[in-house]
């Protein structure tokens, strides 16, 4: 067995000590967020650079620079070498920008504000169960995104970030023959879908969700060169379903909802496909 836990702390720690290590893991959240936000790691992608160097191209400051990438060294993000000289390490390649399965998208969600903010209220949803969110802003997160676009096309690149992850098994795990066309509900920008139609070059898609959302698809779509077989459309699970489609599928969008808005959502899918159609959930 390994001596470390879950968390890559040493098993033999005192509890106390292990517990301290858990209270302050957000420390490390915020300084991988700050290095995703500045694209720190874009910026080593060709080799060491000294904190001074970055400091420069990101336009920060030049001592905390440093403090912020000794301590992503220390949790194995970077690599600290001579005279205040740093690399990526294998982790740290991850929060590159224009690497397969980058997990910049995902941090730069994880640690920005509504995020950030929402998960500090989590005593208010405990003692409620009314989530975060909605105490917060006075709206649902979706409802709040459809108003705040900038901070809608973070989480939609967040939603593609850990699709990466997921997709491929996804694709793999499932027998699709039979589907001739597939919607993606909530899908985003569509990153599942285009996995699973290369794997499925007979199949014809469906991209559903928000309009102001699959706006954001097209370029994905062209770059996986699928774009000529998947139909795009705005609208709410809320309300309806895509027409057209004799299988379905959600990833990551039950676990959103109270029980009511869930039985809600997949009746309207429900309606919409004809009899002998799949429904698949991801979760």
């Amino acid at each position: 067995m390994s001596d470390e836990n879950f968390f890559g702390f040493p098993g033999d720690l005192p509890p106390n000590l292990a517990m301290l290590q858990l209270i302050t893991g957000k420390w490390v959240m915020q300084a991988i967020y700050v290095a995703a936000e500045l694209g720190i790691a874009d910026h080593l992608k060709g080799g060491p650079r000294s904190s001074r160097d970055i400091a420069r191209v990101c336009g920060t400051q030049e001592d905390a620079t440093y403090r912020l990438m000794r301590a992503l060294a220390n949790v194995g993000v970077l690599d600290e070498r001579d005279s205040r000289t740093f690399a990526l390490t294998p982790v740290g390649e991850s929060l590159r920008s224009d690497v397969p399965g980058s997990m910049r998208g995902y941090a730069r969600f994880v640690g920005y504000k509504p995020t950030w903010a929402a998960w500090g209220e989590a005593l208010h949803s405990v003692r409620t169960g009314e989530p975060a969110i909605d105490h917060l802003f006075g709206k649902n997160l979706f409802e709040y995104y459809a108003t705040q676009l900038e901070e809608s096309a973070i989480f939609d690149d967040a939603m593609t970030s850990i699709s990466t992850v997921e997709a491929h098994a996804v694709a793999a795990g499932y027998d699709f023959s039979g589907i001739g066309t597939l919607a993606d509900v909530g899908g985003g920008h569509g990153y599942l879908l285009a996995t699973i139609l290369e794997a499925n070059p007979t199949m014809q898609g469906i991209l559903f969700d928000q309009p102001h959302v699959v706006t954001g698809a097209p370029p994905l779509l062209r770059e996986r060169g699928v774009d000529e077989r998947v139909r795009i459309q705005g609208g709410s699970f809320l309300e309806t379903a895509p027409s057209g489609a004799d299988g379905m599928i959600m990833k990551h969008i039950i676990h959103d909802w109270n029980d009511e808005d869930c039985v809600r959502i997949l009746r309207n899918c429900h309606r919409a496909l004809p009899k002998g159609g799949r429904m698949l959930i991801v979760e």
